[in-house]
């Protein structure tokens, strides 16, 4: 096993976090690019500062500046995440299809080259039936991301 497959594994506990729920439905579900990319910034710090983790940050903040016309912003941060995640050779990481990650990304770069593209937003696809039927638990939930304290 690679290093970066290692270091895949040892993330796997993410699966059950509420907070990788939140990502994954504040990307698919209401396109807040800016509010995925917090959340998942927390876990990255909170995991040592996992590469895979911070290209899946740079995603987010990525088609946050696309859809909000930086382009400049949305190139430098969409090509820095497909070279973080390009290192991970499995299809299936974390739940996710990176296989459709990484071509959502090369499609939406090649768009973003074309003056005055519209913003192309993509979902992520997941992959794990728990982790899909999780954060589908967490939508219709009151959204709760754990963290808050008790009174």
């Amino acid at each position: 096993m690679t290093g970066s497959g290692r270091q895949a594994d040892r993330l796997k506990g993410l699966m059950n976090d509420p907070r990788y729920f939140a990502y994954i439905s504040y990307f698919n579900k209401d396109q807040d690019y800016f509010e995925c990319h917090e959340v998942m910034e927390e876990l990255w710090l909170e995991e040592g500062r996992s590469p895979l983790l911070q290209g899946l940050v740079q995603v987010a903040l990525g088609l946050h500046h696309w859809d909000n016309g930086n382009v400049t912003g949305a190139v430098k941060l969409m090509t820095s995440a497909l070279n973080k995640l390009t290192v991970y050779a499995d299809d299936v990481i974390l739940g996710l299809d990176m296989v459709s990650l990484r071509a959502n990304l090369k499609s939406g770069l090649e768009a973003l080259t074309v003056m005055g593209a519209p913003f192309e937003p993509f979902r992520l696809e997941v992959k794990d039936q728990l982790l899909a039927r999780a954060v589908t638990e967490w939508e219709a939930g009151p959204r709760s991301l754990g963290d808050e304290k008790e009174e």
